[in-house]
């Protein structure tokens, strides 16, 4: 008698893809990137399979207006290295907030995903806007709602 599989894993081909719409204004960083990261990596699905790409695409709007808890917006601190002596930059978060707040988003959710090149292909699915405008309306994106707190009608 032979072994059957009864654990069924599905693949990129086979899991219907959805576009989602995020709106950050007035979220917490840390709490909205762990949900995007749960969103890109497909685990808000029931047919989440951890070794392939079975996410959604998130669009996220009004970076601009995430907030940071405590002092971080001071305090926390972002390194960049140009490769030549001498060419360490770093920013503290109130810096990259006021010149690119999706690089703030982005670096948070890449360190939720896997270092790996699955969590690179995934990090390519996330869209990330300071404003609330968007060019994804073609995809006709569902709204999320990461807050917790009941939406309006």
């Amino acid at each position: 008698m032979g072994l059957t599989s009864l654990t069924k894993s599905f693949t990129k081909a086979t899991t219907p893809r959805k576009w989602v719409l995020v709106d950050l204004d007035g979220l917490v960083l840390g709490r909205a990137a762990s949900r995007i990261a749960m969103i890109l990596r497909g685990k808000t699905k029931g047919l989440f399979t951890p070794h392939d790409d079975v996410g959604d695409f998130v669009v996220a709007i009004n970076a601009k207006n995430i907030r940071l808890t405590g002092n971080k917006l001071k305090e926390k601190m972002y390194y960049h290295h140009s490769e030549h002596i001498g060419g360490l930059k770093e920013y503290t978060a109130e810096k990259l907030l006021a010149r690119r707040p999706e690089e703030l988003i982005r670096r948070a959710v890449k360190g939720m995903l896997p270092k790996t090149f699955l969590g690179k292909k995934q990090l390519k699915k996330l869209k990330i806007y300071p404003g609330a405008a968007h060019p994804h309306r073609a995809q006709t994106p569902e709204v999320a709602n990461l807050s917790g707190r009941p939406t309006k009608a």
